[in-house]
């Protein structure tokens, strides 16, 4: 079976490596948008999506992770955009909720031609006093958690063909 949209899932992969230019704000629109059309649970749209350019504020958020990485080094690779999903710790399936966002938009890039990367400890992140703060500043409730966050960007480079699967990923019963 051949179709576009399962040759974007086939050939998806971590990108970490990016060009310093900036990417349009068309393109960012768009994968923010397909984030928006994520699965959630009971359809609440519980997650919000911040999308991060300010070099102060990368400069910020990729130290704060480095500093729960136990690094030095960028975790969000020198990308020009960062791209954070937060959901309610309370509502009823926050991580799976924020997942499928972050999936979505990952799909999403690699469609437009843009390279991404999951990034973790996010929910370490925000859920110290300066992670608040900037939660604060950019005008999001009270009561979230970090969710993961996608480094975002042209790739530099191609990407590596996919690993084999693995025999047996898979069963069907009937």
């Amino acid at each position: 079976m051949e179709n576009d949209f399962l040759k974007v899932i086939e050939t998806r992969r971590s990108c970490r490596k990016y060009k310093p230019e900036q990417i349009t704000d068309e393109e960012l629109k768009a994968v923010l948008e397909a984030g928006t059309y994520a699965p959630t649970s009971r359809g609440m749209q519980s997650p919000y999506i911040v999308a991060v350019q300010k070099k102060e504020v990368l400069a910020r958020l990729a130290k704060m992770n480095a500093e729960i990485m136990g690094v030095t080094s960028n975790p969000y690779y020198d990308a020009p955009t960062y791209v954070l999903v937060f959901a309610p710790s309370l509502a009823n399936n926050p991580v799976q909720d924020g997942s499928c966002v972050l999936e979505n938009m990952m799909l999403a890039a690699h469609a437009l031609g843009l390279g991404s990367c999951w990034i973790h400890r996010e929910r370490e992140m925000f859920a110290m006093e300066e992670g608040k703060q900037l939660m604060e500043e950019w005008g999001l409730p009270e009561g979230l958690m970090g969710i993961g966050a996608l480094s975002l960007g042209y790739p530099d480079g191609e990407s590596a063909p996919a690993k084999p699967r693995k025999p047996e990923y898979f069963r069907v019963i009937k």
